[in-house]
């Protein structure tokens, strides 16, 4: 008798239990099933962008933002590096150097300016089904942005630039450069370079922003304190 009073006693307890846990779990379980609209989907991910340069722009247009990130640090142009092997040949390796270095600074300098020209692109950016690009995993948002505005950014952007590298005095540098390999050119028959300098700067100061704006997407897709307001809550919030 007693053995059955306390097997009775223990279904109770046990089913005590699992109400008490059903009860708790339950919300959990349907926490991210959030209804959700395409419109606050687009809105959540131009918030996304708009604090992804932001932050970009924070990191990159100061002293050593692009010279010190070895990810988004100008190299000396690429269609240009025969220019650099002969500088360095006729003993030019500190020019260089600072030529590179200024290059850099220019594209720190004109950052300081790109804020507006970038968010006002993502503002205008024309975006469908935002559910597909909430969806598509990492850096899908900033893939979109940069597909869609590259063009206009880089009109927009290249006037800013070349303001920059006149501040920064880019050509005092480079001017010993390429007067000098133009000259070995001369001599020996050699192809003349006059690489534009401003596009290249432009381009990959761009470029630079928009990494570093994959960065910022992917950590609001993936950390929860990296959503700082109520909308980046409620859409990536219901990724998971």
């Amino acid at each position: 008798m007693k053995a059955l009073s306390l097997i009775f006693i223990t279904s109770i307890f046990s089913n005590s239990i699992s109400k008490d846990i059903s009860i708790i779990t339950c919300p959990i379980n349907n926490f991210h099933k959030v209804d959700l609209t395409n419109d606050e989907v687009i809105s959540g991910l131009k918030e996304a962008l708009n604090i992804g340069i932001k932050n970009a722009i924070d990191l990159s247009s100061v002293r050593d933002g692009f010279l010190k990130n070895e990810m988004i640090r100008l190299p000396f142009p690429p269609d240009a590096i025969k220019v650099k092997e002969k500088a360095l040949k006729f003993g030019l390796s500190k020019q260089v150097v600072t030529f590179e270095e200024t290059m850099n600074r220019a594209a720190e300098e004109a950052t300081k300016k790109a804020l507006t020209i970038f968010t006002d692109a993502i503002k205008n950016m024309s975006i469908s089904d935002g559910f597909s690009i909430l969806r598509g995993g990492e850096s899908t948002a900033t893939k979109f942005l940069k597909r869609q505005t590259s063009k206009q950014l880089v009109l927009v952007f290249t006037p800013v630039v070349k303001e920059a590298t006149t501040k920064v005095q880019l050509t005092a540098y480079w001017n010993p450069i390429i007067t000098r390999y133009n000259s070995a050119m001369t001599l020996s028959g050699g192809q003349k370079l006059d690489p534009d300098l401003d596009a290249y700067i432009t381009q990959k100061a761009i470029d630079g922003l928009f990494y570093l704006v994959e960065i910022e997407e992917n950590k609001i897709r993936k950390d929860p304190i990296a959503r700082v307001s109520d909308i980046l809550v409620k859409v990536f919030g219901s990724l998971f």
